[in-house]
């Protein structure tokens, strides 16, 4: 099971498009927008406030461009809102999850995106022939790392969560589906130190593609 932004689609995809609306400023509205999205999402989950990831997303846009004082347009938050659809996957992606298919094991995405993102994003990749089960956090109306996301997954995969693999590049994801009881596989493309969360990734690689050599492998 994956975690989709950030693990198989590159959110920072959004850079060129950023640059070529804001000329030198294309790095830091992608950063910032990212960092505040998900802020929201947790804030508004312990808030009890739940809005579908498209409001939250839209809602970060917004505030990045006000605190870079980049003027927003009706055109220019339309056309960054569906780059969000076409998101580029990982160079490794398809490889890895051909791998995976051919193994015969079931894959699946668990993602705070709703269903209305998440479908036209594996389309666009050209993902779906190859991972077909999509579950949003929207079923429960609350985001990662709650335990009641990860819960959702175990009810729909009808399997019991010690026989789940979650893979995110998100270590407080990572951390969240651990301390739920998955086996958890934390992509760490910047060597950045582990959230000190209480709960410790399985597994630490700096690819997606490594997983498939550690797949098979009992846990140590």
């Amino acid at each position: 099971m994956f975690d989709a932004y950030g693990t198989l689609f590159d959110v920072h995809s959004v850079i060129a498009l950023c640059e070529q609306l804001w000329p030198g400023k294309g790095a830091a509205l992608s950063q910032l927008w990212r960092a505040k999205q998900l802020e929201y999402t947790w804030q508004r989950s312990l808030m009890r406030r739940y809005e579908d990831f498209a409001r939250v997303t839209e809602a970060g846009l917004l505030y990045a461009c006000l605190a870079l004082r980049l003027p927003l347009d009706e055109e220019r938050r339309r056309s960054l809102m569906s780059a969000y659809l076409r998101l580029s996957p990982f160079p490794e992606v398809r490889e890895v999850l051909a791998t995976f298919k051919a193994s015969k094991l079931k894959l699946a995405i668990l993602s705070n995106g709703s269903p209305a993102m998440l479908r036209p994003l594996v389309a666009a990749a050209g993902l779906g022939g190859l991972i077909r089960t999509i579950i949003s956090v929207d079923a429960r109306k609350i985001y990662k790392p709650a335990p009641a996301v990860y819960r959702l997954a175990v009810e729909r995969l009808r399997a019991p969560k010690t026989s789940i693999g979650f893979v995110s590049s998100n270590c407080w994801d990572a951390c969240g589906a651990k301390s739920f009881g998955f086996r958890t596989f934390w992509i760490n493309r910047t060597g950045a130190p582990v959230d000190e969360l209480g709960a410790t990734p399985d597994h630490v690689i700096g690819s997606l593609a490594e997983l498939p050599a550690l797949i098979r492998r009992p846990l140590s």
